[in-house]
Parts: C-alpha cells; structure tokens; sequence
C-alpha cells in the first residue's frame, strides 16, 4: 500500500485558527463585503464626538479630522447618518493613550511592541495604565484561549479606549483574519456554565455556575471592540452590570462575531446617557439555547419610566438564535433598543397543534413586573413563528416601524401593523444564517482561474513530481506502507522510482528507506531530495540523490534537522540567487514549511528567522515552490475548512520570503467526487505551452492516488491569474519572531 503524505505523519490535531476562513468566494457576512473593506482600513482612527443632532455632528476642535473620516468612511455610515440614527458612542482623539500589542510570538516582556508583545488579552488589559483612556491593545489574529477577561481601568468621556483585532494586516502584526477569544474547555470543549465568557461578570448570589463573587461588567465603560470573534462560553459580547446596575454605561463593538450559549450579545441594566448608546455595528450574534431568557441579543435596562432615547443601538446586525432574537432580561425594568437594517433569524417555525411552542423573535416572556421593551425598527427584515410572543406577553412591549420593515412569520399567526407580510421564503435572508467568513470580494471583471480535473488517476502514489529530463516528461514518487508505520519493517516499505509518463513504465527505483520525493531538473543532472525515513523515530533529515543516466545515483546530505525537530516534503526551485528549498518541518508549527539557499544544489544554507506559518500560526504542509520575478510563488496544504471538503491546497507569493499575500481564489484545489478528502502534495509542469498540476487524493489512511488537473496556458500565467490586479489579498509573515 502507499502511503499518504498526510497520515504517514501522525494523527493530526485541529490547528490554531480553524476558525479563520477561506477568501476563494464572496460570502455571507452579514454586511455589504463593498462597505465592511472600506470600514475595516479605519480600524486605527479614532472617532469623532458627535451629538444627536445632525447640524452638530462635527466636534469644533476636530473639524479637520472629521472632514477626513467623513470622505473615509461607507455608503452604510453616510446612510446611518441621513436617516439620523443615533450616532456611535465613540469621542474624538483628545488623548492618545499608550498601545499595547498582544501576540503569541512576542517575548511577553512588556507588550509595547509586536516583538515584545504580550501572550494574553488579559495581561495586556491589565497593563493599561490609567482611567484618562485613549488606550489601545491590538491583537495579533489568533485564538485566544480566555475568559472573563476584565481592564484594569474603564475609558474616558474624551477618550474610548479599543481593544482591536488586527483584522487587515494594517496595524502590523503581519496576520490578517479573526482575533477569536474562545472561553471553552481546552480540552472538553464549549463550556456552557453560567456567568462564564469572555467578559468578566459574576454574582455571588446565583446558585450554580461561575458564582465564586459578584462582578459588574461596568468596568468595559467606554471601550471599543473591533474585528473579535467570541466562542465557547455562556455569552459572546455580552456586559451585566450586576451590582452596579442603574448606573450609565456605554460599549461600541463593530465587525465582529458574538456567539455563545445564552447570549450572542447584549448589555443590561444600565441607564441611558443621551448621546452615548451602546452600539453594536456590522455584527453578527448567534446563541445556541432557548431555556431562560436567553437570545441572540438581550437587552435590559433600568429606568422605572421608558426613557426617550435607547440604551443600545444595532446596526446592520444579524442575529441568530432556536427561538428569540431579541429578549428583554427577566430582571429588567424599563429597556429601549434601536435595530436599523438588521437581520432577525430565528429557526422555530412550530406547529402548536403538536404541543409545539414558540416566544416570538421579540421576546417578552417571564418579564419582571416593572419591565417593559420598546423596540424601534427601521428598514429590518425578521423570520419566525411570530413577532412577538403570543399571549399575554405583548402588553409589554411598543414599537415603532420605518422604512421597509418585514417579516417572514407562521401563516396563522398576524403581522402587526407597520410591518410588511413576506409570503415566500426569503432566501437572501436565511443566506446569512452562518457566521461570516472574512470577505475579500472579488472584483466583478476578475474570474477564477480554469482548472480542469483530468478524468485518469495513477493509483497507489501519494507525494510526486512531474519533470521533463532530456526531453522525456518523466513522474518521479515514492512508495511507503503506513501500515508498517512504527514497526521494524516500515523503512524497507520505502523507495523511490521513476515513470515515463510516455509509456507509464517504470525507469528506475533507488533511494531505499526514503519517501516524500522532490525532483529538479538542472541541465543534464536529474535531482531529487527525499526524507530519510525510520522504523521508530518518524522521519529524519533530507537527503539529496542525483544522475545523469537514471541507473547510477550518487546520494549525499542535504538537510539536518535540528533537535527533535522531523523534516519531510521538500520543493527547489532557481531565482536570481541560485537555487531556493523550501523544505516541511514539524516545528515550531505541525506543519509549517522553512528555506534554505544553495548555489550547487550540494551545498545547502539555511535562511535562519523565516517560519511560513500560514495566516494564524496554522498547518501549512507539502510546500512546493517556484519563482517567476519579482515573486516566489508556493502552493501548499491547508487542514480542513468549513464549507470545503477535506485537505485543501492554498496558494501564496511573496517577493522576500518574509511577507506572503495568499490568492483570493484560495482554496485553489479541493476534492471532488472519488478523491477522498484531500487534495494534497502539489507538483506541477509545463508541457506544449500547458501547465499540468498533479495532486494526491486519498481517505488519509488506507489508499491514495495521484490525479491531474490541467491548466491551459504557461505555468508563469497559471500563477499570475490567481492574483488579479486590485483583487484584496490576506497577508502573513514569515518572520519567525
């Protein structure tokens, strides 16, 4: 049997940053993708104070500024402006505080750089120094296992501090994707208890859960979250001011993704400030049960009269919950909200005749005796069973409508008026339903490059190259048994051989006891690098095999390893400087992929601080390399991605080996029917003016075979059409500090 590239590593574990997604396709965010990368390149500006009347939006001693931010900012924020919204909490640059950067590859020394960054949010927020505000922490994308986290120090009236994911690569982490704080069970898994998420609060009082002292979210009082994604607890964005409820509060949280058992976000009990709602912006709420008052957003607050203007304002939000989109706490005495162009999705669509019960997408059931909801909507879109929750329950909320304001509901039950009645199914609704991946739209006149599955395979093969030498195409591949795999017949399993791909026959066989075959064609040398295998000890260093004849192979070192450290595919490529590897490794990430140098493909040196680590520090396996100036281009394997089937092969440039963009098309290759669950160990090779791409298939564990897919036009075209011009990239370095 042959071995697969993958399995006949380990049994791998799910990588850090599986939350990040692919950038291949336009997808469901729950924005407009064209207004989100305008608002996202903002990330580090401060806003400017505005009040709530339009005349007076411009704070005087900010006018310069806000002229700037106006011609910034989106079509969605020029429109929240025009129908006189309330505006976002957020005051003008006052004060510049300190910035405090956190990222598991710095130093943990002090956090006031990317190299000394801190290892945790919380350190970090325990660093900010003072009340004065205008404090920023920036996060480098990662996941963040945490919880509860809590400041040392709420902002200021003049100056909000932010703690911000560095979402687009501008503020310099050399990452791109989410910043997700996950405050599950490492290893158990989502840890539904009460009290317990990514923001600290607690009540001493309460009879189970995270009860060990009473703790008001009041200290995230004038703070601004951006680009975070929360997960694994029992609420996502979500502030309780416990024993400081009736107090004013406000909390600004834009493009980001609350999700958690009770609550995907919200805030309760405190008191309005006139101009400074919370606000959550361009977010996207998702909560998984619908015992309590739980929904995708609760609200609470406490007034004992309804004040004019709300406590928390959502734009452009979407919300996803079993029964209740919106809730009013049980404890609750009056709250207001405002919802402009949101999106209310709940899934209980229930048939009452079967005992089945519904408490509406606005849910009022179980509300204290003083509590009270009203809710204004404009140009919102709702499905469920009913606006509101049926019975009694309704007596307590008011609402007002504006714009187009609709709803998707039972066909029993009413409407009420001021909402429009949608008859069929609305399909760009429920479209929204997933959490977003991240959006880099492509522009409307870029297509995805044509690759088209050649419909043969070669059974039995897994790693392989395609080359032509002495202008025969030949397919050099190993042969491995993973069945053998730790046991002292495993390295003689092992052995490299030749193919014509003329005449399929093989031409020579060399290299006992190795695998994960590279081949290069150098004049009239054929040369291929291979890791040296072993019965018990995994995979060693790599050695180099070359010939002129393909009977005679002169073998010598190429590659050691360092320490514990197991190498395994190799890729060489020639450049300007002589000859490039980029070779796989299993440290410091299981897989990540290194480079090294040579000028006579003997002598190798290796390129000492350049780790490709894929976006967020994540398995990055199977590199193979080319340089067409001024870039090296890699192909390499990516874990499996939601929405993807299995293994995916990505693609990446760079014009230093430092800084790589990958393709917005990625993933570049995926299985299909037949191919098992990868598409893995990409080789590839020009022939009459095509470019051929083969790739191994398999189940990872029992078969493999390697298919072709077929590019038509020259392999410099090939990899320069996967980056079209003005087309957003994701973007990483490789600068292992």
């Amino acid at each position: 049997m042959f071995g697969n590239g993958v399995k006949g590593k380990c049994q791998l574990l799910p990588a850090p940053g599986v939350f990040l997604r692919h950038t291949d396709k336009k997808c469901g965010l729950n924005i407009r993708p064209d207004k989100y990368m305008k608002r996202v390149s903002l990330c580090t500006l401060t806003p400017i104070p505005k009040s709530n009347s339009l005349p007076h939006r411009v704070h005087p001693l900010s006018l310069m500024k806000t002229i700037i931010l106006l011609t910034l900012l989106t079509t969605s924020l020029l429109t929240f402006i025009s129908r006189g919204a309330e505006p976002a909490a957020a005051p003008g640059d006052v004060r510049r505080g300190v910035t405090l950067y956190v990222s598991k590859l710095g130093d943990d020394s002090g956090g006031r750089s990317w190299k000394t960054a801190f290892h945790t949010i919380q350190k970090a927020l325990d660093a900010v120094p003072d009340d004065q505000g205008g404090h920023q922490v920036i996060l480098r994308p990662d996941t963040y296992v945490e919880a509860n986290l809590a400041p040392a120090y709420k902002g200021a009236a003049a100056a909000y501090n932010t703690l911000v994911g560095d979402f687009d690569g501008s503020l310099g982490s050399g990452a791109t994707g989410w910043s997700v704080i996950d405050s599950g069970d490492p290893n158990q898994g989502f840890k539904s208890w009460d009290w317990w998420g990514p923001i600290r609060a607690s009540d001493e009082h309460w009879p189970h859960g995270n009860n060990q002292e009473t703790f008001s979210s009041i200290v995230w009082d004038r703070w601004i979250l951006r680009h975070l994604y929360t997960a694994g607890g029992d609420g996502g964005f979500f502030w309780d001011l416990t024993n400081k409820s009736g107090q004013p509060f406000t909390i600004v949280v834009e493009d980001c993704v609350g999700t958690g058992r009770a609550f995907g976000g919200g805030v309760v009990y405190p008191t309005v400030r006139e101009n400074e709602p919370s606000v959550f912006r361009r977010c996207y709420f998702l909560a998984l049960d619908w015992v309590g008052d739980t929904a995708a957003v609760l609200v609470g607050g406490w007034e004992k009269a309804m004040p004019e203007h709300p406590h928390v304002l959502f734009e452009d939000c979407t919300l996803v919950h079993p029964d209740n989109a919106v809730a009013i706490s049980y404890a609750s005495h009056c709250a207001r909200a405002r919802f402009v162009d949101c999106r209310m999705i709940v899934l209980n669509f229930t048939q009452p005749e079967m005992g089945g019960k519904s408490t509406g997408i606005i849910c009022t059931q179980g509300h204290a005796p003083a509590g009270r909801l009203h809710v204004d909507l404009e140009d919102c879109v709702l499905a469920g069973y009913s606006v509101f929750t049926p019975g009694e329950a309704p007596k307590t909320v008011t609402y007002t409508t504006k714009g187009k304001t609709k709803a998707y509901v039972q066909f029993k039950q009413d409407v009420p008026p001021g909402f429009e009645r949608l008859g069929l199914w609305p399909t760009d609704l429920f479209s929204r339903i997933a959490p977003p991946r991240i959006p880099f739209p492509s522009p409307a006149n870029s297509a995805r490059p044509t690759l088209t599955k050649l419909p043969f395979a070669i059974p039995k093969a897994m790693e392989n190259t395609p080359v032509v030498f002495h202008g025969q195409p030949l397919h050099v591949l190993n042969h491995r048994d993973d069945t053998k795999n730790n046991t002292d017949g495993y390295t003689k399993s092992m052995y490299l051989y030749v193919r014509d791909l003329n005449t399929g026959d093989e031409v020579s066989r060399f290299g006992e006891g190795h695998s994960f075959a590279n081949a290069f064609v150098n004049g009239p040398q054929l040369h291929v690098f291979a890791s040296e295998g072993s019965d018990h000890d995994w995979f060693q260093g790599l050695y180099h095999f070359s010939t002129s004849n393909l009977k005679t192979w002169k073998r010598e070192p190429a590659m050691a390893r360092e320490g514990d450290e197991h190498l395994f595919n190799a890729s060489v490529c020639r450049c300007e400087k002589g000859f490039l590897m980029a070779y796989e490794s299993n440290k410091p990430v299981q897989f990540c992929f290194k480079f090294a140098r040579s000028t006579d493909l003997s002598q190798w040196e290796k390129m000492p601080g350049l780790v490709f680590t894929g976006v967020n520090y994540e398995y990055s396996a199977c590199p193979v390399i080319r340089h067409f100036a001024p870039y090296y281009y890699v192909i390499y394997l990516h874990s499996p991605l939601h929405g993807h089937k299995g293994y995916v092969s990505f693609l990446a440039r760079s014009k230093d080996l430092a800084t790589w963009e990958l393709s917005p098309f990625n993933p570049i290759l995926e299985a299909g029917s037949g191919e098992g669950i990868n598409n893995s160990d990409v080789d590839l090779f020009e022939w009459d003016g095509k470019t051929y791409i083969t790739y191994a298939t398999g189940d990872q564990a029992t078969w493999g075979a390697v298919r072709v897919a077929l590019y038509d036009g020259p392999m410099k075209e090939f990899f320069v059409s996967h980056f079209p011009a003005g087309m957003p990239t994701m973007k990483t370095s490789a600068r292992n500090n």
